[in-house]
């Protein structure tokens, strides 16, 4: 049955159930997707502390000559009252001693025996860090799925939090058919292919932050595939096939899955490049058959298979997004089919690749996004506006939006 765009991201997600959970130390959680909401146990700064190395002052000391008596470093636990008359010397991350009003850098003091001349301009709190300004006690730091970052971490590391519950990655077993396929490390003869799509989508589901396997390359037979099958499922979330989920006579990929319980919830769709891709499930295992022709599947696992992948890390930030940019010149294109054309986004412009076919594998290495546009699209005119897809970088929202590009 051929399904919409639209309807096959419908069925992906009605379909996938995210991942359970376990727990890590916060130096493994790099791209994990949380499992609990964090909050704040501690304020940050704990306590009033200084901006800078300077000296701790009163403003009614400004313009005037103040003694200084001894210095307070960052660790030192001090206990020390600031009188008028009189600085302390402090550096960076000290704890402010009792008294100050702000603290005056060094280099905007001028220097004198016993002491320092102040400028006649002191602000009141200027160059202190006061507790809790950064984070509040009690407060909520970070919300169950969210994906982390190094500089959420941060954040768990400012708490004192070592381990964390997160939900784990997806298992993602791969592999291709095709007896004209060989891989990167054999020799082919005149009549071969190197098998580019398997180290290709490898690649991208690492990026994806999964734990992926390589099964290996299947013959075009029934038997060799169905050991392929049998040894993908041993521990997997999520098979990605390319080739052999077309018409032709040696396409055997569907029929062997069927032999394992396949449950087929969508065998085409109406997209170009990219119509046989066929998406179902064997018990809890998702499958998604890819077409073999490169260019067809690389974009074809942009939209569904990075789709599944979203679905099951439990990430909020679930639903493949866009960004709106204005072609760079006319595009003209035959309408008819939801098509997917690849090319460059420089930050404001468009520009679609000029040559491509399904069957290419220089486009996409060479491009950095892709748009998807409407059956009904003839032309998009230069400066019309297109949605974006990217593929060398990640955009993803919380929720659900149109990726289609419509013409004016």
């Amino acid at each position: 049955m051929v399904v919409t765009v639209e309807r096959a991201l419908e069925l992906i997600y009605a379909n996938i159930t995210t991942k359970k959970t376990k727990i890590i130390p916060i130096e493994d959680a790099l791209t994990y997707v949380l499992a609990q909401d964090i909050i704040a146990t501690h304020n940050l700064p704990p306590y009033d502390n200084s901006a800078m190395d300077g000296y701790a002052v009163k403003l009614e000391d400004s313009g005037k000559f103040v003694s200084v008596t001894h210095t307070i470093f960052a660790g030192d636990n001090s206990s020390e009252k600031l009188t008028h008359t009189n600085a302390i010397k402090i550096m960076t991350g000290a704890k402010i001693p009792l008294g100050t009003q702000c603290i005056v850098p060094i280099e905007e003091t001028k220097q004198a025996e016993g002491g320092v001349y102040l400028q006649d301009d002191l602000v009141l709190s200027k160059h202190i860090r006061l507790t809790g300004e950064d984070i509040k006690k009690g407060e909520l730091l970070l919300k169950r799925q969210t994906r982390l970052n190094a500089h959420q971490i941060t954040l768990l590391a400012s708490q004192g939090i070592s381990h964390i519950k997160v939900h784990k990655k997806p298992r993602v077993s791969l592999f291709a058919s095709g007896n004209e396929l060989k891989m990167h490390f054999e020799q082919v003869k005149e009549y071969q292919l190197y098998n580019t799509n398997t180290p290709t989508l490898l690649s991208r589901a690492v990026e994806l932050g999964c734990e992926v396997e390589f099964i290996g390359t299947a013959e075009d037979s029934m038997e060799d595939i169905n050991r392929h099958i049998e040894s993908a499922l041993e521990d997997s979330d999520l098979i990605i096939t390319s080739g052999g989920v077309s018409v032709g006579d040696a396409d055997f990929t569907k029929e062997a899955f069927g032999e394992f319980g396949y449950e087929i919830l969508f065998d085409k769709i109406a997209i170009k490049p990219g119509k046989p891709t066929t998406f179902g499930k064997i018990a809890d295992t998702a499958i998604l058959n890819l077409p073999g022709n490169p260019l067809a599947a690389a974009l074809n696992f942009e939209l569904f298979a990075q789709t599944i992948i979203l679905a099951l890390s439990g990430d909020n930030s679930k639903y493949i997004s866009s960004i709106n940019a204005k072609m760079k010149n006319n595009y003209k294109i035959k309408k008819g089919r939801r098509t997917l054309v690849p090319g460059i986004f420089d930050g404001e412009f468009f520009q679609p690749t000029q040559n491509f076919t399904p069957g290419m594998v220089s486009p996409l290495a060479n491009a950095n996004s892709f748009v998807m546009l409407d059956e009904e699209c003839e032309i998009l005119v230069q400066n019309s506006v297109v949605k974006v897809i990217p593929t060398k970088f990640s955009f993803t929202s919380t929720t659900q939006n149109s990726l289609v590009s419509k013409p004016l």
